[in-house]
């Protein structure tokens, strides 16, 4: 491993991060969505489609089976995160998190490969979200941990580039892969190989024992909760970005399926490896200027704010213009806001969180707000869908959801 000795561990970081650091922690980052977005953008619907029994449609398979996941998700990031807070290990607190989990997601993707019905492919999948999630907590803990305030908007941005280049690679991965198990295979080999750079090459910071947080079950189980009362400013932080989270993925969770039954597309997987590409071009184009613009005015609300009335506007036009450039121009929009809100939201985050002993536990905690929208979103897109109006009413009420989100920032008083 290369560089000079970790800073302590709890110390509130005031050395600029470099941009080796930076690519290799955006890279394991872009390796784990690329591990979850590979399945969840094209492999989990074909997959459900094959295995959904007679009588049962393949959109309730798909929600029973990432509402599972999800679920499993949304335990998952914060109780690693709260054991990465504990961790002793002479690698550090976050480096043995992340080589476990991004193996053992490695292993479930493959499992999930072989899964011949519906009880396995749930359990596979939950599986996958057990393990990336494990490994995700460590990756976005190391932003508080490492980089400096005045810093965070910009690394926040890579961290934003790489997610969403993951998301792109994991997509062209399950497009390419030959069928669904091969597109599991490679989607777990990206994940690896991914994380070696991050993991060979960077040390750690090591946490001495003697400052270790609590460590029995019930202390950490008590931890986990975070009163809203006691720090409103996090509690909103969270809300805005629930809601917002929501929208987008009542937006996503059905999007095969639309092209494929309402716009008759002949090639709905390649539909959606367009639309997500082309969401990746606008999304590059705004993570990393937003972060760093954000950096440099020390604001964080306004872009948070305008990113998600952005998001809201492209999610209504799925709702009213039913058409393949309708769903192009959807998907360039829905870039541009999202680059914004996945940097600046980041750094926001950062600065509402109470105590440095609890970064990886308390951004655990927020990302429940990622997670706990994919177990919502198909328990309330199934009956948009098929009783309540069709399409045209889920992306209606999805960019409603995300525009009550964008306005529920300007409660945050802590941060500008």
């Amino acid at each position: 491993m290369s560089g000079a000795a970790a800073p302590t561990a709890l110390a509130e970081p005031s050395e600029r991060v470099g941009r080796a650091w930076t690519a290799s922690l955006s890279l394991v980052n872009g390796a784990i969505w690329a591990g979850w977005y590979g399945p969840i953008q094209i492999l989990l619907a074909l997959q459900a489609a094959e295995l959904a029994p007679a009588g049962t449609a393949k959109e309730s398979v798909l929600a029973w089976v990432t509402g599972a996941g999800a679920a499993v998700s949304m335990v998952a990031n914060p109780l690693f995160g709260a054991l990465s807070d504990r961790t002793t290990s002479r690698l550090g607190r976050r480096t043995p998190w992340i080589v476990a989990g991004v193996a053992g997601g490695a292993v479930a993707l493959v499992l999930l490969a072989g899964a011949r019905s519906v009880a396995a492919m749930a359990v596979g999948w939950c599986g996958v979200q057990l393990t990336l999630n494990a490994a995700f907590a460590a990756v976005t803990a190391a932003l508080p941990d490492r980089v400096p305030p005045g810093q965070r908007g910009a690394v926040g941005g890579w961290l934003g580039a790489a997610q969403i280049l993951g998301v792109v690679a994991g997509t062209g991965l399950a497009t390419a892969g030959g069928g669904v198990a091969d597109g599991y295979r490679a989607c777990a080999a990206f994940a690896v190989l991914g994380a070696l750079p991050y993991v060979l090459l960077h040390r750690d910071m090591v946490l001495p024992a003697g400052r270790r947080p609590a460590a029995g079950p019930v202390a950490v189980l008590r931890g986990l909760w975070i009163s809203p009362r006691r720090h409103p400013d996090l509690a909103w932080a969270w809300l805005t970005r629930f809601l917002i989270n929501l929208g987008n993925a009542l937006a996503l969770l059905y999007l095969l399926y639309y092209l494929r039954d309402v716009l008759r597309r002949p090639d709905p997987g390649g539909g959606v490896l367009v639309l997500t590409a082309l969401n990746g071009v606008t999304l590059l184009g705004t993570v990393v200027v937003g972060g760093i613009w954000s950096d440099r005015t020390g604001r964080r609300k306004p872009f948070v704010l305008g990113a998600g009335v952005i998001m809201a506007a492209a999610t209504g036009l799925l709702a009213g213009w039913q058409t393949w450039t309708g769903a192009l121009c959807a998907a360039a929009l829905l870039g541009v806001g999202f680059g914004v809100f996945t940097s600046v939201d980041l750094a926001l985050m950062t600065e509402v969180l109470p105590a440095a002993a609890d970064r990886a536990k308390d951004l655990g905690v927020i990302n429940i707000a990622n997670s706990l929208p994919q177990v919502a979103a198909p328990v309330l897109a199934a009956p948009l869908v098929h009783h309540l109006g069709g399409y045209r009413v889920l992306y209606a009420v999805a960019a409603a959801i995300g525009l009550v989100g964008a306005l529920l920032v300007r409660r945050i008083r802590g941060v500008a």
